[in-house]
């Protein structure tokens, strides 16, 4: 069987209805790139960069509020600290490797320069995180470059956005499989009206024993026994990365809120937060205009607290099911010192569902 998204095997979670692409760009106006780098010689690269690009391209004329959520700090997300002043996001995100978020973070600013003449504020602290895929990539060789993150956002485009062994999720494990880059996305009806929450992970982290599908303990039934895992004992550090998009009017507050809640989905999949996980989300809103240099009073919408409810529950769906669209379209891969992450079976995901459901 080939690789397929979650719902092509005949899998559902959840309540509410996807958006038209189950993902993160059913937030009108986002943007997803990437750029993934696979090869052996000279130095072995299992790697790349996701970008998000919340406005669209071209210099922003405003910024979307943004609020921020560390489950467990083992990790980086640069720019979080400008993030939490001015409740804004005035950058790309960026998705690689641990080793290459220097250089990641200089290639936007280097871009801005670049494309619009000057240092603007756009891209001046961006927000660049990471998770470690030093088993299958060598880590040392840093990869990367400033062109590939040039490709990764001038190639930025709505609709469908590859999953998997893709962009910065090219060389990560996730409960044991082969893991990386998965997004979804889910339809809200609130009291003050209909809107979209988009999530994408870069998923790097979790034991086997712990994986679960819509409740169902797929992990200990597709045991090492069935499929091996990539090393003989568990690694005491993982991670991953969660971004959430929504079109709804959100104050900073209310992101902040809304990226606590990418949380619940991690765990329903098996997520505890350990010691060594770098567990950082963030969340983002398009629905208020916020141009930064503007004079005089802004006129803004609040989604009134209580009208939140949906949302939260859309963003624990969309993140559920974006990690494991994450697994099922993850293929095999050999890499660094021969090391292999296997894929799920999806034949045998199947068959569990089905004996686990009946």
């Amino acid at each position: 069987m080939g690789r397929a998204r979650l719902r092509d095997l005949g899998i559902t979670i959840g309540v509410l209805p996807p958006g038209p692409h189950n993902a993160i760009t059913d937030v009108p106006g986002v943007l997803v790139g990437q750029t993934t780098l696979i090869y052996d010689e000279p130095r072995v690269a299992r790697t790349g960069v996701t970008i998000i690009l919340p406005r669209g391209h071209g210099r922003p004329v405003d910024f979307p509020f943004a609020g921020y959520h560390i489950f467990n700090g083992c990790g980086e997300m640069t720019g979080l600290a400008w993030v939490h002043e001015s409740g804004l996001l005035m950058s790309p995100i960026a998705l690689t490797n641990t080793n290459q978020v220097g250089l990641v973070r200089d290639a936007i600013v280097q871009y801005a320069v670049d494309r619009f003449g000057e240092m603007s504020f756009f891209h001046k602290l961006p927000v660049v995180a990471e998770t470690w895929d030093g088993w299958l990539s060598d880590p040392d060789s840093f990869h990367v470059t400033r062109e590939d993150v040039y490709g990764a956002i001038d190639s930025a485009a709505a609709g469908p956005v590859a999953e998997g062994n893709t962009g910065g999720g090219t060389g990560m494990i996730c409960h044991g499989f082969k893991g990386g880059t998965g997004t979804a996305s889910r339809v809200a009806e609130t009291p003050s009206g209909r809107y979209t929450v988009g999530a994408l992970v870069q998923s790097n982290y979790g034991n086997r024993e712990l994986f679960r599908v819509d409740g169902v303990p797929v992990g200990r039934e597709i045991g090492p026994d069935h499929t091996p895992t990539p090393w003989q004992a568990e690694p005491v550090s993982s991670s991953i990365i969660i971004v959430l998009a929504t079109d709804a009017p959100l104050i900073p507050l209310q992101c902040r809120r809304l990226a606590q809640r990418a949380t619940v989905g991690l765990a329903r999949v098996g997520g505890v937060g350990h010691n060594g996980s770098g567990d950082i989300f963030i969340a983002f809103a398009t629905g208020n205009v916020t141009p930064f240099d503007h004079e005089g009073l802004l006129d803004l919408k609040m989604l009134p607290h209580g009208d939140m409810n949906p949302l939260f529950e859309a963003a624990a769906e969309a993140v559920e099911e974006a990690i494991l669209n994450a697994l099922t379209a993850a293929e095999t891969m050999t890499g660094h010192r021969g090391h292999t992450a296997h894929a799920l079976p999806l034949e045998e995901l199947q068959r569990v569902m089905r004996k686990m459901r009946t």
